[in-house]
């Protein structure tokens, strides 16, 4: 009785969990096997694999892909410097400023980036006036490439975040046995340390994929719902009263969704595991 005793204080936990994760996601997974009647059907899983809606999980995919191999290296290496700082206290305010722009987004990033980088934003004016035209040509804050570097602003910091204490857990020791045996240093990194955090790195590839993917408010706010990415189109889907069964189409494409974010999170929460397995 003990034993039970101790998991009383996960109650609300897991209340909070069942009323606002597991009841939400039985209520998508019902309604996208309904029409606007009620009849029990799958022509809306077939719709969002054709047309615009596989499109827009394909747009979805590939910016999940590109910000999170993007942020991945240049967050590693970005944190390998913050280890290295001499003065401990600026390695406290790089995670604190970091763990703050990991957490913004919406319609306050949206705004930031439109008043710097937009069409008349102060960088793009300050640039223009030393002879850098960004718009020059055909590139725009509002197109695919220009929603990249936005959402590299919230990327970037998480994997400094999440990437510290992968760099902290290598140990001296494994450099200096290397270096005692005549490894040169880019020899220790390929066959000793790479083994060794592929599994962590390829596990935080897949937390930023899901991040990405699963963004909302920052693809809205700044493209107006130019760009047909996933989240766009469930709420595009959800305001209109003109399509036919759209609020269950928009169900589906939730359900595909979820789908692909709890198989990303699955194979890094095992990566994890094993990783800890691995060290302990």
């Amino acid at each position: 009785m003990k034993r039970y005793a101790d998991y009383v204080g996960l109650f609300p936990l897991f209340a909070f969990i069942v009323a606002f994760l597991g009841l939400p996601l039985v209520a998508i997974l019902r309604f996208s096997l309904q029409d606007s009647k009620g009849n029990f059907t799958l022509n809306n899983f077939s719709n969002i694999t054709t047309g615009i809606y596989r499109d827009a999980f394909w747009l979805s995919f590939q910016l999940s892909l590109f910000s999170a191999a993007i942020s991945l290296v240049l967050g590693f290496i970005f944190a390998i410097a913050v280890t290295r700082l001499p003065i401990p206290i600026l390695k406290g305010l790089i995670s604190t400023a970091s763990g703050v722009f990991a957490n913004t987004g919406g319609v306050p990033l949206a705004f930031m980036f439109i008043a710097s980088l937009g069409t008349y934003g102060l960088l793009t004016d300050w640039l223009r006036k030393i002879g850098i035209d960004l718009y020059a040509n055909s590139w725009t804050l509002y197109s695919f490439s220009g929603l990249l570097v936005v959402y590299l602003y919230f990327q970037v910091p998480l994997m400094i975040l999440v990437s510290l204490p992968i760099i902290e857990g290598i140990k001296r020791e494994w450099r200096e046995a290397a270096l005692t045996l005549g490894a040169p240093y880019g020899f220790f990194w390929r066959k000793v340390i790479a083994p060794i955090i592929a599994p962590q790195l390829f596990a935080t590839f897949l937390l930023l994929f899901t991040n990405s993917f699963a963004a909302y408010a920052t693809a809205a706010a700044l493209t107006s719902g130019s760009l047909a990415l996933v989240p766009v189109q469930i709420a595009s889907l959800i305001a209109s009263n003109v399509q036919v069964d759209g609020a269950n189409t928009a169900m589906a494409l939730g359900v595909g969704m979820v789908s692909i974010v709890a198989i990303a999170m699955t194979t890094y929460v095992l990566l994890e595991r094993k990783v800890v397995k691995w060290r302990s």
